[in-house]
């Protein structure tokens, strides 16, 4: 039976991304987030007809209570009472959807802003370490960045009240060449883009360009446009360009998360997240990335001393979401 009281229970929590949605419930203060189901964005028509579907299923295994409270992830900014998804078809209002559901609260935030308040709380076994210092107990700033379907940047700060979560857009921001090499990958692509930022490279989206760009720079155009999943795929198999671009990946990424440990001070940690990473398996380990991550001139030294860890639980953005509705609920 739900446990229901002046915090609301239960709980609809959900982390949606451009590709999937993650819903999962909260039962009561002080339990993880259980019944957990990714939804394809791509075969509901809004969020509403998803969050429906997965509420349908749970009255269908004997969870028949509607929730009170519900805290959503988003991939995109928040800024009105219309959201738009980013890289997906979904839009909505937020009142008119918190009334749909018949919630007494609903609080959205952006996608890394949970998955940042997520961040302290990481056991040892969701997390892989990346070469480097060794990440001890979370203090201070922390950063995370994560090529996913799109290329998320958030961050969280220590506080006397607790952790404070540093939302942004981080992966709209101009992606910079480090040497002539680069500087011929970035001019291919504007070629297609006035702006290049670092989610036009590295991201699901983002990763047929950079291989369009590799492939031209190397004089072999492809005769067609692969897919993220077929790169990382063919990279694996032994595909010199496929290979040469997530080489280049993993070198414009430890660029793109020195500079963001840099703007927000991070001393803490730099986390990866996303569904990209984790697929490279060794590759990544052995990749530039560390290297490209300290190479920021006066401040190497700097870098030399922030740890780099990649995330490899998928569900953590969810309890990130739990924990700032509790935060509101307090």
């Amino acid at each position: 039976m739900a446990t229901t009281g002046a915090a609301g229970y239960p709980w609809l929590v959900a982390d949606i991304g451009g590709s999937n949605a993650r819903f999962a419930w909260v039962d009561g203060p002080g339990k993880s987030v259980e019944h957990v189901r990714k939804l394809p964005v791509a075969q509901y028509e809004s969020l509403r007809a998803a969050a429906e579907a997965y509420l349908k299923e749970l009255a269908e295994l004997g969870v028949r209570a509607r929730p009170r409270r519900a805290s959503l992830a988003l991939a995109t900014a928040i800024k009105s009472d219309r959201i738009e998804l980013t890289n997906s078809h979904w839009t909505f209002s937020r009142s008119q959807l918190q009334a749909d559901l018949g919630l007494d609260e609903l609080r959205l935030l952006n996608d890394f802003e949970a998955l940042a308040l997520s961040l302290p709380g990481l056991r040892p076994d969701q997390v892989a370490a990346v070469p480097g210092p060794a990440l001890t107990t979370p203090r201070g700033t922390l950063a995370v960045i994560g090529p996913g379907t799109g290329l998320g940047v958030g961050g969280v700060i220590e506080t006397s009240g607790g952790w404070i979560a540093l939302p942004g857009e981080g992966g709209h921001m101009t992606l910079a060449a480090t040497n002539d090499y680069e500087s011929e990958l970035l001019a291919v692509a504007r070629r297609e883009f006035p702006h290049v930022s670092a989610e036009r490279f590295l991201s699901g989206i983002g990763l047929p360009t950079l291989h369009a760009a590799v492939a031209t720079v190397a004089g072999q155009p492809p005769a067609q446009r692969l897919t993220a999943e077929q790169i990382v795929e063919r990279a694996l198999g032994g595909d010199e360009i496929c290979a040469r671009t997530m080489t280049q990946f993993s070198a414009f990424l430890g660029s793109f998360a020195g500079s963001v440990a840099l703007a927000l001070g991070a001393r803490g940690g730099v986390y990866i997240g996303g569904g990209i990473v984790p697929r490279l398996g060794d590759r990544f380990f052995e990749s530039p990335f560390r290297e490209r991550f300290e190479a920021k001139g006066r401040f190497a030294s700097y870098l030399a001393a922030v740890p780099c860890v990649l995330i490899t639980d998928t569900l953590t953005a969810l309890a990130g979401a739990a924990f700032a509705l509790e935060q509101s609920v307090r």
